[in-house]
């Protein structure tokens, strides 16, 4: 199979032809129709997360078609169209008895624990755990872009977040994530203010439902100006970049009693952010990461998106080919683009 290759941390990947992938006993290989790529690809490419070994095939945003079934699996025979959380479950440690399989002991993750889907095929292990049936009517690209960035921003709303009808959230960065959240928090009857650096993405943010937007390039104090437009503080804030001024300035605009989410990764040199720990104590804040989503929340979310509360396709800023894959991964440290990077030819 073909498949983006690379040996060496922060160095240019090629496309090869690679084996092709065999399915684990408890495991499936699918046929990979499109992937999307993902800050955290970049992050994986430049040697920020510690599960990546070398040679490595980056990718963990798919969908496709499951082309090979392993010995122990019971629900999938295949030929189904089908996604993947990017972080999968075992479904035998407590964290998975508890539902949590996000936080998964002896978690799977294609494209960082395993090889990932960069490719025409990729290996998924624990595939009755963790395989979603797709709607005939939703298309593999669209379904593609739920598997981090939607489908994070989901948990980190809906579940992580607790969002309220009529309640302030403020969203720092409109990125994929960051888009992905504005759009369902709106959905859910709540106020978004949209922060970020560009006006264009900006002006995406309150197409997608931001009630309010501020440019924290030219704002003195974003904490402030957020308290100003919500009158008093956001009751939610979400990170979705991952960077410690966004992160500083999240937890900041929190009105007292307010809950902060945590959903970009903090990796490299900046994993040990600082935070206004007085403000957290004194007003009693909250504290929250967001890791993914299991499989069986899907459902929720793909309830939303057929009712038409939610429209992810609006989120794909463009369809890219294989053989661009690797200049378009070496990227994303540039934040170009409206929102996510679909890989759909192979």
């Amino acid at each position: 199979m073909k498949a983006v290759v690379f040996e060496q941390f922060g160095k240019t990947p090629e496309v090869r032809t690679v084996p092709d992938p065999e399915p684990a006993p408890q495991g499936v290989v699918i046929k990979v129709e499109a992937t999307g790529l993902c800050r955290s690809d970049w992050h994986g490419w430049m040697g920020h997360d510690p599960d990546v070994t070398l040679p490595h095939v980056p990718g963990h945003e798919l969908a496709g078609t499951v082309a090979a079934v392993g010995a122990l699996v019971t629900r999938w025979t295949g030929g189904e169209r089908v996604t993947v959380p990017f972080v999968g479950g075992c479904g035998q440690c407590p964290e998975c008895h508890s539902g949590n399989h996000q936080v998964c002991e002896r978690q799977f993750q294609p494209g960082f624990t395993a090889w990932g889907s960069f490719a025409e095929f990729v290996a998924i292990d624990y595939a009755d755990t963790n395989l979603i049936a797709l709607p005939d009517e939703l298309g593999f690209d669209v379904a593609a872009s739920l598997g981090c960035r939607f489908a994070t921003a989901f948990r980190a709303v809906v579940d992580q977040g607790r969002v309220q009808p009529g309640e302030w959230v403020a969203v720092h960065a409109c990125g994929g994530v960051g888009l992905s959240a504005i759009m369902i928090a709106s959905a859910l009857g709540a106020s978004v203010i949209a922060i970020d650096v560009s006006e264009d993405k900006l002006r995406i943010a309150e197409d997608f439902g931001a009630v309010a937007s501020i440019n924290a390039a030219r704002s003195e104090n974003v904490a402030d100006a957020v308290k100003e437009v919500s009158r008093g503080g956001a009751h939610v804030s979400l990170d979705a970049l991952g960077h410690p001024s966004t992160l500083f300035n999240s937890v900041s605009c929190l009105r007292r009693r307010g809950r902060h989410v945590q959903v970009g990764l903090t990796l490299g040199d900046q994993k040990h952010p600082p935070v206004p720990m007085d403000r957290i104590v004194a007003h009693e804040l909250e504290i929250l990461g967001s890791h993914g989503m299991q499989a069986f929340r899907y459902d929720a979310l793909l309830e939303m998106i057929r009712r038409g509360r939610l429209a992810p396709e609006n989120l794909i800023d463009s369809h890219i080919s294989l053989d661009e894959a690797p200049a378009a991964l070496m990227q994303m440290d540039r934040f170009d683009g409206r929102g996510i990077k679909v890989i759909s030819r192979f």
